[in-house]
């Protein structure tokens, strides 16, 4: 699928559905109502987009989902930080329209919509117009597999999109993923464990075979334990430095 998203004109090729079942009226409502006030628009031509001032002051710490795909776990975070009252603002990247309104229903009337901010398209697009080192934590959960090989070059770990992580998540912040298919797993180890901007924080199988406790189960990964699957969980972290450079 080609299309171009509203932070940038031109097209680029989106693989995975758009939309799915014809929405209830109250989710289109929220469609309708609730999402212009959380979504994030691209800034005029030639300006940068400032993601702090899209949160009430004081400047936030900047956490992003990529792919959130029913809102399980981003309406979970932005309700645990604002239960919290802590310094977060999260902003969750979706294309699919029926997730989108999944997400704003579990949020509707609730404080989480003051920590929240969305934006509907390609997460490249998004990713492209932060600045460098705004982003604390990103995360990346139960991406498509796209198990075939000729549809290898479709999946989001990919050399191109760790570069663009790299570029926009500052020292020492944190990279989560997850995935419940072994080949994508060996995949997304080889691009991750050599890079020279990310460290793998695991020293043992129980690092990344349990899930933390500040990481809510999503409807997929039930779906994935229910079908004898295990996920793994992979913690990275965004080096100061690279961590293969000797000392002077």
């Amino acid at each position: 699928m080609a299309d171009a998203s509203p932070c940038n004109p031109k097209r680029r090729t989106f693989h995975g559905r758009r939309k799915g079942r014809r929405l209830r009226p109250g989710r289109q409502r929220l469609l309708d109502e609730l999402l212009p006030q959380l979504e994030i628009r691209p800034p005029p031509p030639g300006e940068p987009l400032d993601p702090h001032a899209l949160f009430e002051p004081p400047r936030p710490d900047l956490w992003l989902e990529i792919g959130f795909g029913a809102g399980e776990h981003l309406a979970w975070q932005a309700l645990e930080q604002a239960k919290r009252d802590s310094p977060v603002g999260l902003i969750g990247v979706e294309f699919f329209i029926n997730g989108i309104a999944g997400l704003l229903h579990r949020i509707d009337g609730t404080p989480a919509l003051e920590r929240l901010r969305l934006y509907r398209g390609d997460a490249r697009d998004l990713l492209d117009l932060l600045p460098a080192g705004c982003l604390q934590r990103v995360f990346i959960l139960f991406p498509d597999p796209w198990p075939k090989l000729r549809h290898h070059k479709r999946r989001l770990i990919r050399r191109e999109t760790l570069g663009r992580l790299s570029r926009v998540m500052a020292a020492g912040a944190e990279l989560r993923i997850a995935t419940d298919d072994d080949g994508y797993l060996t995949w997304i180890l080889e691009r991750l464990a050599g890079h020279p901007q990310f460290q793998w924080l695991a020293d043992g199988p129980r690092d990344w075979r349990l899930r933390p406790a500040d990481w809510p189960a999503t409807r997929y990964e039930e779906k994935a334990l229910a079908a004898g699957r295990t996920p793994a969980y992979l913690l990275f972290r965004r080096c100061r430095e690279d961590p293969r450079r000797a000392p002077a």
